[in-house]
């Protein structure tokens, strides 16, 4: 007889458990759904100073995704076959988003460059070499 108590218990345990694991389940799941308001209105994207911005050179999904792709082949294009200034050059996305206070794509999580690459804990190691500052053409008094 009591191998067969033994069986039964065991299949109590294990019914109780599995009971024990939904609850706190449905706990997570009401907890979640009780906070999502909050979670879900706030924007946790980075706020940028997208400098000129207006219309980009391509689709902004698109850049965010690949620019880094797009630089890299302009680079190849300027290094090797000396053509300058495309479509995709690294002194163009500088002209167009740096910042309108400080002429600058990096300085702090606001400015173009520097906040979305933050945001995504990536280095940035393009401005070791090139300039992250707006080429400022000074006005000729008429």
């Amino acid at each position: 007889m009591k191998p067969c108590n033994v069986a039964w218990m065991e299949q109590r345990e294990i019914r109780d458990s599995r009971i024990s694991l939904r609850c706190i389940q449905a706990i997570m799941l009401i907890m979640l759904l009780a906070t999502a308001p909050s979670w879900a209105s706030s924007s946790i994207a980075p706020k940028l100073d997208i400098g000129k911005g207006g219309q980009c050179v391509d689709d902004p999904k698109f850049m965010r995704k690949n620019h880094m792709e797009m630089i890299k082949h302009q680079r190849d294009e300027t290094v090797r076959l000396g053509i300058r200034g495309g479509k995709y050059s690294l002194a163009e996305c500088v002209n167009c988003h740096a910042s309108k206070a400080d002429n600058n794509v990096l300085g702090s999580d606001e400015h173009f460059c520097q906040g979305c690459h933050d945001y995504a804990a990536v280095k940035i190691d393009c401005f070791e070499c090139h300039s992250s500052k707006r080429k400022v053409v000074a006005e000729v008094p008429k």
